[in-house]
């Protein structure tokens, strides 16, 4: 076989400038993307790698002087032997140069309180005859532990690579690795592994017939042939023929490169590693995760853990809540005197006014969801949870990883379908992607809180129990439970084989940095008021508009006849806004719906709401605000729980928002798929419509079902 090019000269790294290309690599739990975070700060940006649906993440790193370079934060990985559409990124971008991903130099950051299991990725990265530098990161926990790493001597076992300690947490070592960036790196001087050994001919050859820098990577293009997506049919079948004409046992092969990139691991870490005799940390860490992960405790303890947060939730942002509130009924009262008479005033204050309130006041307790959220993962808690939960997501169809998007579907439902990816299997993942949005995400939150606050009392048991923090607790407990009976259902329907195991290494305990939490809050509260807020403020303006007008004169002429059958009468503002509102055109589509809907408890305005809702679910509070401030009177100060509280049912007298209605609405949110975008990313998912549709379907149907038993039960 005639070579296709010359063998290419080991590249090294130029001094950076705007093309200058850098990527991160390292196992999950490392801290990658702490440094990641902590190099790109602000400047970074979340697309999709070219033909896959896998997270690219991207930003800009200040070097020294005035120089910068692309950073590009590789999905975490243990070996250049993919299992998952993450870590095949990988590999595909570190064996194709043509790509734009293509990095000039590669940062492995690894856990210095565990570089055993680090090494393997780095020593195969090493191999590929790319520039590396080594960061070795957790530098606190490595010193808690007694452990001790000869830089110099682990900088000369691995070829010459710069090697840098690190603490990304708190910035120990930044201004070291930017220095090690700032100059011309070269690749290691000699492999870490030889891997011509395990297969001269065919390694040989395709290393002068593909132009490859090393023999590794020649290597791990006869190995991947079948999956390497940047590789043409030609280029497959010259690979297969290689491997024919040698006998490649391709599984075998991995074993004994794998047995011995380990053996030389040990080598090496024998020589520049320094272990204490014992280590009470291990041991207390140990004694914790006894009962965290204990198969009953841990359990109780997840539940307890979840009982104070909504209790938190509850507790801590009624204030803030209360007074935002407050805040803009005053708002609206002030503008109603200023601004004159007109179109415009009554669109900024009936429509543009509680749109922007009804996100606002939600502010504090998305923001205290995450905070805890947050405070749990960076404890090393969530992982634990992961790992708790994996056993009983098996037990019902799911994958050990489906723990990982259903706990992202807490926040939404959106980016935690995304992380299935990560699942192998296809129909465990098609079982995942349908249950996430029974989760109770953030946007169904604002739904929760204000219909809890309508019907349960604000009331304490023994004094610090508060009822509507178990009410809360109450609707994600519910949410889960359709998930894993929806997941058990789905089992049977597409008969899904039995799932994969999680693999995971827990990260050790320690103590949450606040940057990093506080970080979490402002992009997650950002997220609700840009996005959710959009979408809320566009719809609040829409239905303003479908609420003060009606088709024809058919709202005048509903008015005249009220003011002649009431001219001996005092005339009562509230109900002619209530009738204006009947009989414009978004009452007629409230009207239209309010058959269906009224075996629920619901009436015309609910249905407005329903409707709207289809969005996101956080656009109903957004939608009762606007309907009940068309018309509003001009000293009114009334708040939108205050205005809710006070409608009445005109066929019982009554309220209308009574214990069954509220919590028919609430199951009704807590099970229908009520948001656009997850319909949208479920079809992108899933390659088409059929999934979506079923899903939407499914849910809408149990949803109308599970909230007219609740309303018929109650009433």
């Amino acid at each position: 076989m005639s070579p296709k090019t010359a063998v290419a000269p080991a590249p090294v790294a130029s001094i950076p400038s705007a093309t200058y290309s850098i990527a991160l690599a390292g196992n999950p739990n490392s801290g990658k993307t702490t440094l990641f975070n902590l190099l790109t700060g602000l400047n970074q940006k979340v697309g999709n790698y070219p033909g896959v649906t896998v997270d690219r993440k991207s930003g800009r790193l200040l070097l020294e002087g005035e120089a910068s370079a692309r950073l590009l934060d590789l999905p975490g990985t243990y070996s250049i032997y993919p299992r998952s559409n993450d870590e095949q990124v990988v590999l595909d971008v570190l064996l194709n140069r043509s790509s734009a991903d293509y990095p000039d130099v590669v940062v492995a950051v690894a856990d210095m309180s565990n570089l055993e299991r680090s090494l393997l990725l780095v020593s195969q990265i090493l191999d590929l005859g790319l520039p590396l530098v080594l960061v070795l990161n957790m530098a606190d926990m490595a010193k808690k532990r007694g452990i001790t790493v000869d830089t110099e001597q682990l900088s000369r076992q691995l070829g010459g690579i710069p090697v840098v300690v690190m603490n990304a947490r708190n910035g120990q070592g930044l201004q070291e690795l930017k220095q090690v960036l700032s100059r011309e790196l070269q690749p290691a001087a000699t492999p870490f592994y030889q891997v011509l050994p395990l297969a001269p001919e065919a390694i040989a050859e395709a290393r002068q017939y593909f132009g490859c820098k090393t023999y590794y990577e020649a290597y791990l293009l006869l190995q991947h042939a079948e999956n390497l997506h940047t590789m043409s049919p030609l280029e497959r079948d010259q690979l297969e023929a290689l491997g024919k004409l040698s006998k490649l046992d391709r599984p075998a092969l991995q074993i004994t490169e794998t047995k011995a990139r380990y053996a030389r691991i040990q080598e090496v870490l024998s020589t520049v590693v320094q272990l204490p005799d014992t280590s009470s940390r291990q041991s207390v860490s140990a004694r914790i995760d006894a009962v965290v992960t204990h198969k009953i405790g841990g359990y109780l303890l997840f539940f307890g853990v979840l009982f104070l947060m909504f209790q938190a939730i509850f507790a801590w942002a009624t204030v803030p809540m209360d007074l935002i509130d407050s805040l803009f009924a005053r708002l609206g009262s002030l503008l109603e005197g200023l601004l004159p008479e007109g179109v415009l005033s009554r669109l900024l204050i009936e429509g543009v006014l509680p749109g922007i309130g009804g996100i606002v006041i939600f502010v504090p307790q998305i923001a205290l969801l995450f905070m805890l959220i947050a405070l749990l993962e960076e404890s090393g808690y969530m992982a634990r949870v992961v790992f708790l939960m994996d056993k009983l997501m098996r037990k019902v169809g799911l994958n050990g990883r489906s723990v990982v998007p259903l706990i992202s579907g807490l926040a939404c439902a959106v980016p935690a379908i995304m992380a299935t990816r990560g699942i192998d299997h296809w129909k465990d993942r098609l079982i995942t992607i349908f249950v996430t949005p029974f989760m109770s995400c953030s946007a169904r939150l604002p739904v929760y809180t204000i219909l809890i606050a309508l019907v349960v009392p604000d009331e304490r048991i023994w004094g610090f129990i508060n009822l509507q923090g178990i009410a809360l607790m109450g609707m994600y407990l519910l949410g889960f439970v359709a998930a894993i009976g929806s997941a058990l259902l789905m089992k049977f329907i597409i008969r899904a084989k039995k799932g994969g195991f999680l693999i995971m290494e827990l990260p050790a305990y320690r103590w949450p940095r606040w940057g990093n939490v506080l970080y979490m809050v402002l992009e997650k509260s950002k997220v609700f008021v840009f996005e959710a807020g959009k979408i809320i403020l566009a719809v609040s303006i829409i239905l303003w508009v479908l609420a003060s007008y009606g088709p024809g004169d058919r709202m005048a002429r509903a008015e005249e006849a009220y003011r002649t059958a009431h001219a001996d009468t005092p005339e009562l503002e509230d109900e002619l806004a209530s009738l204006r509102l009947e009989h414009s055109y978004a009452g007629l589509l409230g009207k239209t719906i309010e058959p269906a809907i009224a075996p629920l408890g619901y009436d015309w305005k609910i249905g407005i709401a329903l409707f709207t809702s289809f969005a996101a679910r956080e656009v109903f509070v957004g939608t009762m605000a606007t309907l009940y401030s068309v018309g509003s009177a001009a000293d009114d100060e009334s708040t939108i729980k205050s205005r809710l509280q006070a409608e009445t049912n005109p066929d019982t007298g009554g309220p209308r928002f009574t214990l069954a209605v509220a919590f028919s609405l609430l199951v009704f949110y807590a099970f229908a798929m009520q948001c656009t975008s997850t319909v949208a990313v479920v079809y992108r998912e899933t390659g088409g419509w059929k999934w979506p549709l079923i899903q939407t379907a499914y849910m809408t149907g149990l949803a109308y079902v599970s909230a007219l038993l609740v309303y018929q039960l109650l009433s």
